[in-house]
């Protein structure tokens, strides 16, 4: 296949989503692919430079925003127009947070006929959004942290329970998030994630273990186990080595494992998610696992968890983003036969040129 991946962007998860295109477009390649990388802040980027993102890793703070995104322009169809992103197959979304995550864009590529890996515009809107995310996994009898939307009083935020955790609706990567301890700690954390979004969530915070399950087409792969070295699995333990054990399979019984895969499974149905995703857990003492959130896009290095849980269920890197691009491309097929008479693919991009 003829695949672009699309990574970069202006969010805070800037240099995570390099990190994952980078090494998504080399796993692509390894399996035989035609691949053509793209930061939507940059262009299409030489190979020397993926050999730079790959090697430099992500750094220990998030980036500072830049001034210009494809995505970001008084022209909103600009990256959609773009050689690279027109003439291939399929588009590879590595894009973590802001307009690539939340089904902007891939509202964008849906009218112009391109088709694309992951969730629609509702998935991706659904899972960025937490408090809603949460009143459906709720409605689907998923067990979910009690929660309230801010601005809250103390009192409200009291009745949770200390601790909570405090963090951006919309976002992804732990950034703006804090676990408050009491009520002193409250207005600090408030300030804090109010730096990423208009919408603040408050969470009772749940003391367990924290598992994680990847999903792969409509299979829940191996669950696996963070130790982070912090009291959370912050954005430092997820992206500097040496900071978070990560253990795929976890050390769980049978019927705890199966139990967690089945409510991961339910959890990305829930969401209308697709192709791929990663459902994030803590297992509280009495075996009940409280889910967190769901992840459209989650991290695509070969060291992110995902790509762990996979490799645990024999499914080594290059496989799985081989796999995931076919998913897109058997998807948009079965979608094009089930709608007589409507332009596909590239005759839809030349229609619209």
């Amino acid at each position: 296949m003829k695949i672009t991946v699309l990574m970069g962007g202006t969010s805070g998860e800037r240099d995570v989503s390099l990190s994952s295109g980078a090494q998504v477009a080399r796993a692509l390649r390894q399996a035989g692919h035609e691949v053509v990388a793209v930061d939507t802040a940059r262009g299409v980027l030489a190979p020397a430079e993926e050999r730079h993102i790959v090697e430099s890793g992500v750094k220990p703070l998030p980036p500072e925003a830049l001034a210009l995104d494809l995505l970001a322009t008084g022209d909103a169809t600009a990256l959609t127009r773009a050689p690279e992103v027109r003439n291939t197959d399929v588009v590879f979304l590595t894009l973590h947070g802001g307009a690539g995550e939340d089904g902007t864009l891939q509202a964008l590529l849906n009218l112009v006929g391109i088709p694309y890996v992951g969730s629609g515009p509702l998935g991706c809107g659904l899972a960025m959004d937490k408090d809603l995310a949460k009143r459906l996994f709720r409605q689907a009898g998923i067990p979910t942290p009690d929660w309230l939307m801010g601005p809250a009083s103390r009192e409200q935020v009291g009745r949770l329970g200390y601790p909570v955790v405090v963090k951006p609706n919309n976002g992804g990567s732990t950034l703006g998030l804090s676990v408050v301890h009491s009520e002193e700690e409250l207005d600090a954390a408030m300030t804090l994630a109010a730096q990423y979004d208009q919408e603040i969530l408050i969470e009772r915070f749940i003391r367990g273990r924290e598992l994680t399950v990847g999903i792969l087409g409509e299979r829940a792969l191996a669950v696996g186990e963070i130790i982070p070295k912090h009291e959370i699995f912050d954005y430092e333990c997820k992206y500097q080595p040496g900071l978070a054990e990560e253990i795929f399979p976890a050390d769980l019984p049978d019927q705890v494992a199966r139990r967690v895969q089945e409510i991961a499974l339910r959890a990305h149905r829930a969401l209308k998610l697709r192709d791929f995703s990663r459902i994030d857990f803590v297992l509280d003492g009495d075996e009940v696992a409280w889910c967190l959130e769901a992840n459209a896009l989650p991290g695509m290095t070969a060291t992110s968890l995902l790509p762990q849980s996979a490799v645990a269920a024999g499914i080594p890197f290059p496989e799985l983003c081989s796999r995931i691009g076919q998913l897109a491309m058997e998807r948009w097929e079965r979608e094009s036969r089930q709608r007589p008479g409507a332009p596909r693919g590239a005759e839809l991009r030349t229609a619209t040129s």
